[in-house]
């Protein structure tokens, strides 16, 4: 996804002359003479440079990068960061590695948030991993989403259990669960317990439970899942009988399968597309 001359394209399409000359002047001089202070001092002045309020038109989508920072509707200022930390760590990743992660143990929340929004368009992101394990702590929810919204860093580098607190801690926040990455690939078995015993003490409290949050027991469909599966196929809630559906169609098991053979017009619109993941909220 990486490509640093696009988001330089971007910078210069965009920004002002001005703005843009400052920058990469700074950014051959950290190059030329590596130096903590220099960046740091670079970094705190770029929201004085560019703009953090003017969105940016992104009318030629040419490349990932550049559809990635569209998604997120970047502006001036979080391209200009990305593009500093990148530019330094490309040109000496040992020596800025750890002087970007001093940046953003102090950054504020404006600027945490850009870090773990666009983390994955940087050099080595992986070198970052604790600082995006620590932000699925936070109850800010703008930095619990730049982590766990429309972002591939987690499918692609968190483990089992990082993963498993991220999507549990997404539904106990009610976030919407249809913008986290690769579910399906990421689902596993240790996922699925938790899922049960939350939607039990959700059922005893007579809360509801997301649809989307079963999406990931398809494959782990064992006996006290299919019993769930009835709850769900069964409950008067259209949603609940929905989500079980999908989970029963799409699981290859033979019980499950069975299940939803008693519910046959339920079974039919997902055979039709009427009922998908992607439109399950909109029955």
């Amino acid at each position: 996804m990486h490509n640093q001359k696009d988001i330089q394209n971007i910078l210069v399409q965009f920004g002002t002359p001005d703005s843009v000359s400052w920058l990469d002047g700074k950014i051959e001089k950290l190059a030329s003479d590596n130096s903590a202070k220099d960046l740091f001092m670079t970094y705190s002045l770029l929201n004085v440079k560019f703009d953090a309020v003017k969105p940016i038109s992104f009318k030629q989508i040419d490349s990932k990068s550049r559809s990635y920072l569209s998604t997120h509707k970047a502006n001036m200022l979080q391209v200009a960061r990305i593009y500093l930390l990148s530019e330094v760590l490309g040109h000496d990743e040992k020596y800025y590695t750890p002087k970007v992660a001093n940046i953003i143990q102090v950054a504020d929340t404006s600027e945490l948030e850009t870090f773990l929004k666009y983390l994955i368009l940087l050099p080595n992101p992986e070198a970052y991993k604790q600082t995006a394990v620590e932000a699925l702590r936070t109850n800010i929810a703008i930095i619990f989403d730049a982590i766990s919204l429309n972002n591939p860093y987690p499918a692609k580098y968190f483990n089992d259990q990082q993963w498993n607190q991220m999507f549990l801690k997404a539904a106990f926040m009610e976030r919407d669960l249809s913008q986290i990455e690769s579910v399906d690939e990421r689902a596993n078995a240790d996922l699925t317990r938790i899922i049960s015993d939350y939607a039990h003490e959700r059922w005893a409290a007579g809360r509801k439970i997301d649809p989307l949050f079963w999406r990931p027991v398809s494959n782990f469909l064992n006996e006290e899942l299919l019993n769930d599966m009835k709850t769900l196929l069964n409950s008067d809630d259209v949603l609940e009988n929905n989500s079980g559906a999908l989970c029963c169609y799409h699981s290859e098991n033979d019980k499950a399968l069975a299940l939803l053979n008693s519910k046959p017009e339920l079974k039919h619109k997902i055979a039709d597309g009427q009922i998908t993941w992607n439109t399950v909220k909109q029955q």
